[in-house]
């Protein structure tokens, strides 16, 4: 049973190849009996090949005709097929019944080698479908059981062995290894992951064994986000090509018209005998039909979407290629975008007899009771460090925090809240810290209450993601007029971080609407305007951008479903990527409707003029639709 299943499913997949191919071999037959006055069998062999070869665009147009009241290429292609046999039996000249055929087996070769071509792209970003495993082993009262995918829960912890896929989204409870992470990514060498950090669906495990628990549904793994917005690009026509569709129906109609009038106006006009008029009428609905002019867009569009999706760059749909092609200004959200979005120490500044490590440790014993992020900074700074414990630790929300530690009462938060504990702050202390706040960090102030007095001051910062200012610099040389930065922070800190990447102009202390309204300010100058960002409050911006783009793994859900584009490793270069693909999609479709529309009124001219017959108008016509595909499928490179 085996042998006739993989046969079953090898004829659904290539329907259209063995179509053309027997199409292909009924016509040589049926020409070499023709040829041997065997009429009999050229009879038989010949309408096989029209019915086989035919077969499935008169069913699309036939459909198409009757269903939707439209008439579109594939129809026009059988009616000039069947008229030329018509004519060769009429007037006996059986050499246009295998130009009918030869038009026959050309139009099913294209739609043969259209359909490899789209299922070449639709194979190579379809390919994230094989990521994920079917199962997943769950440790169930100490043992394993594997279960499948679909039943996983949230507070399941699953056990994933040296080599196996990752099989959803999760949270390593135990364990070290290394995970290839680019197929999801686009990053190219493997990622260290541990003990706390958060491993994805569809990535592959290295040497370790990880236990992991399921921190989201299944169905909300980053990889199944992406199968969707997959989904939802390949189904989604972009504004071009919804004009090629339109421009088809109509077009389709004239190009009827003009056969009528040209099949029977020609002999009263210009004495030209019936067999040549409807000859040449029958040439004209074949070169006349817009086939490559179809082909021009979509295939070099889904080129573009399969080749950003191996770099980590995913489009959510064709339209989104053409527009980033087009930006002209771009708005990058600061916190989570331009830096990592993790507050991290960056200096400790000690007096008196202290040094930094009394400092850091005397501050963490207190923060290490705090769910703030400024006080997590810390502890994690302090990590190496021996803490004591705290006790009647209370925190004063936006303010800082006191606790007593080794019998001493430990003060941590801004200047003002210090100076309700300690009379006096050293002034040289005081303008270093207003330095480093220019800087845009945010200082803590460290005090003994005891003895009334500061120990020092810890400087916090939002570091800037190391590709930021290559990234911004490149976007430049693209040609990008306008680079702003849109934050809610301060201005102080929005400027230094600007500085830092190398953008001009900032908007800083925005509210969420107030990054919408900056985006309607830069759309009214610059039309096509692209946003980055990743937070819930970069949404409504998101939104109304031209273009927005979402950091993926920072991202947050909302950011990722409202955005258009989606960096998949967070990895701000790819902006420049993503404009180059959109700049060459856009190029190249150009390239293809020019060499679409010079073929038809090519064709059209020879065909006026006499100089070229059926059998040459359908090389022709067809050709150039293979042609502008392939020269679609160029983006996959």
């Amino acid at each position: 049973m085996l042998y006739p299943q993989r046969f079953s499913q090898f004829t659904k997949e290539h329907t259209d190849t063995l179509a053309a191919l027997l199409c292909g071999l009924l016509l040589f037959l049926g020409w070499f009996a023709l040829h041997l006055g065997w009429l009999g069998l050229a009879f038989l062999l010949l309408p096989a090949a029209y019915v086989i070869g035919g077969y499935e665009s008169a069913r699309e147009g036939l459909t198409t005709l009757f269903k939707d009241k439209e008439l579109d290429v594939d129809l026009l292609m059988i009616v000039a097929a069947i008229g030329a046999a018509s004519l060769g039996l009429w007037r006996r000249e059986y050499h246009l019944i295998i130009d009918g055929a030869i038009l026959i087996l050309i139009f099913a070769i294209s739609g043969a080698l259209e359909g490899y071509a789209m299922a070449r792209t639709e194979r190579s970003i379809r390919s994230l479908m094989s990521l994920t495993p079917d199962t997943a082993r769950v440790l169930l009262q100490g043992r394993e059981e594997k279960i499948p995918i679909s039943q996983l829960k949230v507070g399941d912890e699953i056990v994933v062995k040296p080599g196996e896929l990752i099989p959803t989204d999760g949270i390593i409870l135990s364990g070290y290894s290394t995970l290839n992470q680019a197929a999801i990514t686009g990053e190219s060498l493997p990622v260290e992951k541990t003990v706390g950090a958060e491993v994805f669906a569809g990535t592959l495990n290295g040497y370790g064994a990880l236990q992991i628990k399921v921190h989201k549904p299944a169905q909300s793994s980053l990889i199944q986000r992406v199968i969707r917005l997959v989904e939802q690009a390949q189904t989604e026509a972009p504004p071009s090509q919804e004009f090629i569709d339109r421009f088809e129906k109509g077009y389709a109609k004239v190009i009827v018209v003009a056969g009528i009038l040209l099949a029977t106006l020609p002999p009263f006009l210009w004495g030209w005998d019936w067999e040549t008029t409807i000859y040449r009428a029958l040439t004209f609905l074949v070169v006349a039909s817009p086939c490559a002019l179809m082909a021009a867009i979509m295939p070099t569009l889904l080129s573009g979407i399969a080749n950003g999706a191996r770099q980590g760059i995913l489009f959510k749909n064709g339209a989104q290629l053409e527009k980033i092609g087009k930006v002209r200004a771009i708005a990058f959200d600061k916190t989570g975008t331009l830096t990592t979005g993790q507050l991290q120490v960056s200096q400790v500044i000690a007096i008196s007899e202290y040094t930094p490590s009394d400092v850091l440790k005397a501050a963490a014993s207190v923060e290490s009771y705090s769910e703030h992020p400024i006080g997590k900074a810390i502890v994690q700074a302090a990590g190496d460090l021996d803490l004591v414990g705290a006790i009647q630790v209370q925190a004063i929300p936006g303010q800082g925090i006191v606790g007593i530690a080794q019998e001493q009462q430990i003060i941590a938060g801004n200047a003002v809240f210090v100076q309700q504990y300690v009379t006096n702050l050293p002034e040289e202390l005081r303008e270093m810290a207003q330095s480093l706040e220019q800087e845009g960090k945010t200082v803590v102030w460290v005090a003994q209450g005891n003895i009334a007095e500061v120990m020092g001051v810890i400087a916090i910062a939002d570091e800037v993601r190391l590709q930021a200012a290559a990234t911004i610099s490149r976007l430049k040389q693209l040609g990008i007029e306008q680079i702003v930065m849109l934050t809610g922070d301060n201005e102080e800190t929005a400027q230094s971080v600007a500085k830092a990447v190398g953008i001009d102009r900032v908007y800083a202390q925005l509210l969420p609407e107030d990054k919408l309204d900056v985006i309607r300010l830069l759309q009214q100058k610059y039309q096509t305007v692209a946003m980055v960002g990743d937070g819930i409050n970069d949404a409504p911006a998101l939104a109304q951008a031209s273009v927005g783009i979402a950091m993926g793994i920072s991202g947050s859900d909302v950011a990722l479903e409202t955005a258009d584009i989606v960096l998949m490793a967070d990895k701000l270069e790819k902006i420049a990527v993503a404009i180059h693909l959109g700049r060459r999609s856009q190029s190249i479709v150009k390239q293809n409707i020019f060499v679409a529309l010079s073929f038809i009124v090519l064709l059209l001219v020879g065909n006026f003029l006499g100089s070229i017959n059926l059998p040459i108008g359908v090389i022709g016509h067809e050709g150039s639709t293979v042609l502008v595909t392939l020269s679609g499928l160029r983006l996959l490179k």
